[in-house]
Formats: C-alpha cells, structure tokens, sequence
C-alpha cells in the first residue's frame, strides 16, 4: 500500500475511493444539494482526494545516530507546522509544534523531529492524543534524558461553527524525564523563556 493510501482508521485497510466517493455524493445529497448538479458532479472525487492527502504521511526511517560527543543539553527545533483533521467534525486544526530532547547515546537527524509530528497530525486526530504520540516515537527511538512537546492549534470546530472562537489557542504538553523535574528546561521552550533552547 502506498502512502497516499492510509487513513489511518484502521492499520493496512486499504480505501475503497469508489465507496469514499459515493458517500460523499450521498452526504451532499443528504444536506438537499444535487449531486449531479454540473458544479457539483465532480465533488465527491475531490473531497475523497483531499481527504487522503491529509490523512497520509510519507513514511520514513528514524536516522540516528551515535553521540560521541556526549552531547548532554537540550536539542530542540521550535515552530514545526503542522495541518490535521479534527477526528469529532472532520474540520482541520492547525498550529506549530516545539519538540525538545536531551541526548542519551544516540542523536537524530533534525528533519526527522518534523518528520515525526507530520506522521501523528497528518490522521485523524485530537491534539492531546498527537502530543502524547510524538513524545512517546522520540523516547522509544531515542531513548533519550528527556523529551519535551509543545503543540499549540487552533480549531476550526471552535473558531467556525459552535461557540466561534476565531484565534483562540490550543495548548498541549509532554513532558518526560529531565524536561519533567527541570522547570528551567520546561521554561526553555516559551518564547520568551531563558537562552538554552532559543
């Protein structure tokens, strides 16, 4: 299965486009909308496209390295964007992402760091849930001191339909080993905070 061929719902199910498509066709005919209509005819190709897009990402081997420096202070890359789909309304969230370790004997190559929050957002998907899913990938590959993982989103199920709380902002954490019992690193990753991880 190619990578354009994951949702995600279930691991190795392949998508069935054609039944995507007409469920589409279905739900447009649903909300009084004619599915045939010349405007409309080419829709739910396009909704199923766009859909796949979003919930695949292109697989990728998590490069590391021995630390033979014995680095030992944080190693952070801040302001990853990212794009996911809200798994409640299947409307997109969308925000940055601070992601930190500690080396132990391994290092990592700093792409794959975006590399790994593009894996867990490009789903469906809640933030709480991503947050948690890209700390434990950089723990189990690394096992590193410690990991630290800001995410900050807005919703549009918040910000267009519901309450319409446009700019309002999303926060989530992980925090693990060192990052956990060291106020100063957690500091580290504010945008104001101290210099160790500007």
């Amino acid at each position: 299965m190619n990578s354009t061929a994951a949702l995600h719902a279930v691991a190795d199910d392949p998508i069935d486009r054609a039944r995507a498509m007409v469920a589409v066709a279905d739900l447009l005919t649903a909300l009084g909308y004619d599915a045939t209509d010349e405007h409309l005819i080419d829709t739910p190709r396009r909704v199923v496209d766009a859909l796949i897009d979003m919930t695949a990402s292109e697989p990728f081997v998590m490069t590391t390295f021995a630390n033979e420096e014995g680095y030992d202070e944080p190693v952070a890359v801040r302001g990853i964007r990212f794009t996911s789909l809200c798994e409640h309304h299947l409307l997109p969230f969308r925000g940055e992402v601070d992601v930190a370790y500690v080396p132990g004997s391994r290092l990592v190559g700093l792409s794959k760091l975006a590399r790994v929050v593009e894996r867990h957002a490009r789903r469906l998907q809640v933030q709480e849930r991503m947050t948690v899913q890209i700390a434990d990938e950089l723990e189990d590959a690394l096992a590193p001191r410690g990991v630290a993982v800001v995410v900050r989103a807005e919703h549009l199920c918040m910000s267009i339909r519901g309450v319409r709380t446009p700019d309002a902002e999303t926060r989530t954490t992980a925090f693990r080993g060192v990052f956990q019992s060291d106020p100063e690193l957690r500091g580290a990753l504010r945008p104001d905070g101290p210099g160790r991880m500007s």
